[in-house]
């Protein structure tokens, strides 16, 4: 499982001209499923989401101090099988992306895992398999890459 984390002070989606999500401070993830991803890779993508220290503490002393969970912020998340993409010459091939019919689940699994795991309030996402608009003001900008084979 791989996703894309960037710190934003803004981010949304929308899906033919209807803004269907939306947060204000927090993180947009991009979130690509393999083929081969688990509940376990899942679990691993939540839980460093979650915990990855990405804003100063409270009095701005300390840079890299707090996480999304302790600023009480929102996360938007994204599915992006484009993340499996693999290029041979100029065209990319998705084989290594999961399946859409067995994939849709997984990731709904997946937000429900976070939800459980944080505030259910605080999760937003966008449309499965939908054509999307994606506006964020990134925040920094702060790009993490996570890849749960690569732990």
């Amino acid at each position: 499982m791989k996703a894309i984390i960037q710190r934003v002070k803004s981010s949304s989606v929308t899906v033919e001209g209807e803004v269907i999500s939306e947060i204000k401070q927090g993180l947009m993830c991009l979130i690509g499923i393999g083929r081969d991803d688990t509940k376990e890779d899942a679990e691993y993508i939540t839980r460093k989401i979650l915990n990855l220290r990405l804003w100063k503490n409270e009095d701005g002393t300390k840079n890299w101090d707090r996480s999304v969970q302790q600023m009480d912020y929102e996360i938007l998340f994204v599915s992006q099988f484009t993340l499996f993409a693999q290029l041979k010459g100029n065209k990319q091939s998705y084989h290594l992306a999961m399946a859409p019919e067995l994939s849709k689940q997984f990731y709904l699994d997946f937000l429900e895992n976070a939800k459980k795991s944080y505030k259910p309030e605080k999760i937003k996402d966008g449309r499965f398999g939908a054509m999307m608009d994606v506006q964020l003001i990134n925040d920094g900008p702060v790009t993490i890459q996570l890849d749960s084979k690569e732990k």
